[in-house]
């Protein structure tokens, strides 16, 4: 199990005002008095359930917390530049430009989401915090050579999307960017700071893709033209042509998907997936694989199942 943090319950879209936030973390709501079935999917939590049932239901139904990440914060701070860059005009969207908001963005951030001082709360003389930011100015830098942001006037930036299928599931996310051409041909554009994925990979990392083009598709009749992953760290982009097949496939995924929540919701049979991912968990000591015990199941059990795997109440 990995750990980004994020609940599947989306709130109103982010305020213009405060800094633009991944789908993650705009997806990370406060904690709510009552527990309450799932009633939403958005990639983060759909690759949650694929990678590891238990993990879905730790970040979806138990809510638990998380501590910050460097990386993930890193990556909503550059998120906020190349948001905030577009607001002023084409001729004055510089490398030198973008790195000036650094500053004003993180200190956006901290306000907003003031957990993320923990990240450097053993950093007394700020040494990591200025490599950390170093790293975000390398990333911002890195972007310049991938787009030419004096050529782009984006339709949309850190669009918030919902959708519901005729099943009745809802979907919803945050697209990084929509650029609209003349002829009204639309490319939905997603910025990574990590690196590239290898070959074999690249279906997984355009899962996300395929779900906004799947929810663009169904709200406004279009098929986007192309899906474009912006690698930052690695300074790739990869893009990809969908067709209908493919949000067809994507949805026909995403149903089954839902069911298999929805059974385990009722059942509150969640199973733990062990991968090599689960040493970056934050929730070992709740998880059986590492002889934790998961917290009582805080929803109702409609039906029953075996005493074995069993993860609901007891």
């Amino acid at each position: 199990m990995t750990a980004e943090p994020a609940t599947d319950e989306t709130p109103d879209p982010p305020r213009t005002d405060t800094p633009p936030a991944t789908a993650e973390a705009v997806e990370t709501a406060q904690p709510v008095a009552v527990p309450v079935a799932p009633a939403s999917l958005s990639p983060s939590r759909a690759n949650d359930f694929m990678q590891c049932p238990l993990l879905y239901r730790f970040r979806v139904i138990d809510r638990l917390p998380e501590k910050p990440s460097a990386a993930a914060t890193r990556g909503t701070l550059v998120h906020s530049v190349l948001e905030r860059l577009f607001d002023a005009p084409a001729g004055e969207r510089t490398a030198p430009a973008a790195k000036s908001l650094i500053p004003g963005q993180w200190d956006r951030l901290r306000e907003s989401r003031p957990e993320v001082l923990e990240l450097f709360a053993d950093d007394p003389e700020g040494e990591r915090l200025a490599q950390w930011l170093g790293e975000a100015e390398r990333l911002v830098e890195r972007w310049f050579t991938l787009e030419d942001p004096t050529r782009l006037e984006p339709a949309e930036r850190e669009l918030f999307v919902e959708a519901e299928l005729e099943s009745g599931l809802r979907l919803r996310g945050i697209i990084d960017r929509v650029d609209v051409a003349p002829t009204g041909e639309v490319r939905i554009v997603d910025y990574k700071t990590g690196k590239a994925p290898r070959p074999e990979y690249a279906e997984g990392a355009l899962f996300q893709m395929k779900f906004y083009a799947l929810v663009v598709w169904r709200l406004k009749n279009v098929i986007p033209r192309r899906l474009q992953l912006v690698y930052l760290g690695s300074g790739d982009v990869l893009t990809y042509d969908p067709v209908l097949a493919d949000l067809e496939r994507v949805e026909r995924k995403l149903l089954a998907l839902w069911e298999a929540i929805r059974q385990a919701t009722q059942t509150g049979d969640w199973r733990p997936r062990p991968t090599k991912l689960c040493g970056w968990c934050d929730h070992q000591e709740h998880c059986p694989e590492f002889g934790g015990t998961p917290p009582p199941y805080p929803l109702p059990v409609t039906s029953a199942i075996g005493e074995q795997g069993r993860m609901g109440p007891g």
